[in-house]
């Protein structure tokens, strides 16, 4: 199977203003009764005709989900295996090594390579064809420009810290067969500029829930400048979506409170939920993550599971949890012959799922308590040491594990003289460790912080092979793309 980028040069070469057809191939056709909820309608309609009202436009936006829905859980679990407390179980054992990927895995990856890359197509095709609309308002036409540019520069944030350097496909270039990779800050560049563009051009509130907001964008950009070492303007961002007094952190009781308060599978939004992808118990429309990660035993999903991930309570991540963290209880022991120390996720439950492709959940991008943490990093490396506000931002999440109330200082909170800066942010991020687990960002926080080699040292006693730290470009992509060199484009160590 041809890679994405090429598949995306396919469908986007030719005369693409005379007779180009875009096709919107099979989309989750989301179909919740409530009418504030975003849907997607399939379209096959001549481009010239199909972007001229904001319903037209609003469909194609629709159609750039799609990839990113089918395709999301899966990444979310292989990152996972990629961490100091999480395992691949059967072909994906092979992520527990951390000496790259063999074959088999590489073509697993492409995959997702080819999710992301027909998203940003479908956001090319947005941005390129809807200004050329003649039934749409400016503001609606800014409004879905916005949110098409949030979704792509979505899709290369995940590219860039995955792959590194890769093509650079936009709008601009539609019908360029070939493309060479761009620099990892070329790319950054771009991720910036969709986002300042989003950020200014979507509501603050959106009609249909799903649909990326403002703060959403102000989110995605503090995370991207945390990445890249800004802390100052990360800081900046992550105070205007904390001022904006929008989110609140979802209270709990019990280990029960968040599988069904927090991630349950009946929900339609949180106080919390800043971006999650949509899915719902409908044929092609659910979350796969369920399926990846339940074992049959847990009787928290009805259709068993694949329990191709696990972790183990001798690991020093899991001896050293606090056992009153009720986040620690979300694991539930199952020797599946993997060992009488085998750990299982209970995060995520449904018990009324129709396949395996189909359970309820929403999949967490950002949370509020996301927002929370990245706050208090930026603030005690932006000031080089740990701040007030910081600790307190950093405490709000530590509490709510307990099920104390987030907003009243607790016997567990943690004291600021107790910290410098570098032990702060290590506290922040074990903070995360915990409470984002199979949301995909242990191990990318490891890598951006430069942690990674030591911490899965002192955790599971491993070595990293040095190409180990970036996905293999897909073979058919090298091969397909003239305007790459398989010896010299391939990423390290492939």
């Amino acid at each position: 199977m041809k890679t994405l980028s090429i598949l995306y040069q396919k469908s986007t070469a030719g005369n693409l203003h005379n007779r180009f057809w875009l096709c919107v191939f099979p989309l989750l056709m989301l179909t919740w009764s409530c009418g504030d909820l975003l849907e997607e309608n399939p379209q096959t309609i001549a481009a010239e005709n199909f972007y001229n009202t904001e319903e037209e436009v609003r469909s194609a936006v629709n159609a750039i989900y799609s990839p990113l829905r089918m395709e999301m859980a899966e990444q979310i679990a292989i990152l996972d295996t990629h961490t100091d407390w999480g395992y691949g179980r059967g072909s994906r054992a092979q992520y527990n090594d951390f000496e790259g990927f063999n074959t088999a895995n590489i073509n697993a990856t492409s995959v997702r390579w080819n999710a992301y890359y027909l998203s940003i197509r479908n956001s090319n095709l947005v941005i390129k064809n809807a200004p050329e609309g003649t039934s749409i308002s400016e503001e609606a036409l800014a409004r879905n420009l916005g949110e098409a540019k949030f979704l792509r520069a979505f899709a290369y944030f995940d590219l860039v810290r995955n792959w590194g350097s890769v093509p650079l496909r936009l709008d601009t270039n539609l019908e360029q067969l070939d493309l060479a990779k761009s620099s990892v800050e070329d790319i950054y560049s771009l991720i910036l500029s969709d986002l300042a563009e989003a950020e200014e051009t979507l509501p603050e509130v959106q009609e249909q829930i799903g649909r990326p907001t403002r703060y959403a964008a102000k989110t995605l950009l503090a995370h991207v400048y945390l990445t890249l070492g800004r802390y100052d303007e990360s800081l900046s961002k992550t105070e205007e979506v904390i001022n904006s007094g929008r989110y609140a952190l979802v209270r709990v009781n019990s280990v029960e409170d968040f599988q069904v308060n927090l991630f349950g599978p009946d929900l339609t939004t949180t106080s919390e939920e800043v971006f999650h992808l949509k899915y719902a118990r409908e044929v092609a429309q659910g979350n796969w993550l369920l399926w990846i990660i339940n074992h049959p035993n847990t009787g928290l999903y009805n259709l068993g599971g694949a329990y191709a991930h696990y972790a183990v309570s001798t690991d020093p991540f899991y001896t050293n949890w606090d056992d009153a963290d009720l986040r620690k209880s979300l694991w539930i022991p199952i020797d599946f012959g993997m060992g009488s120390n085998t750990l299982v996720s209970g995060k995520y439950i449904d018990r009324q799922a129709i396949s395996n492709r189909g359970a309820g959940n929403d999949l967490p991008i950002y949370r509020y308590a996301d927002v929370l943490l990245m706050f208090a990093e930026a603030s005690a490396r932006a000031t080089n040491e740990p701040t007030e506000e910081g600790l307190e931002a950093l405490n709000q999440v530590h509490r709510r594990a307990f099920g104390l109330d987030p907003d009243l200082p607790s016997d567990e909170d943690y004291q600021i003289q107790d910290y410098d800066e570098d032990t702060f942010v290590d506290l922040v991020l074990q903070e995360r460790a915990y409470e984002f687990q199979f949301e995909g960002k242990r191990w990318l926080d490891l890598k951006r912080t430069g942690k990674a080699a030591e911490v899965i040292q002192q955790g599971k006693g491993k070595t990293i092979a040095e190409k180990h730290y970036l996905f293999p470009i897909p073979f058919e992509e090298l091969n397909l793309n003239k305007a790459l060199d398989p010896t010299t484009d391939q990423n390290p160590g492939y």
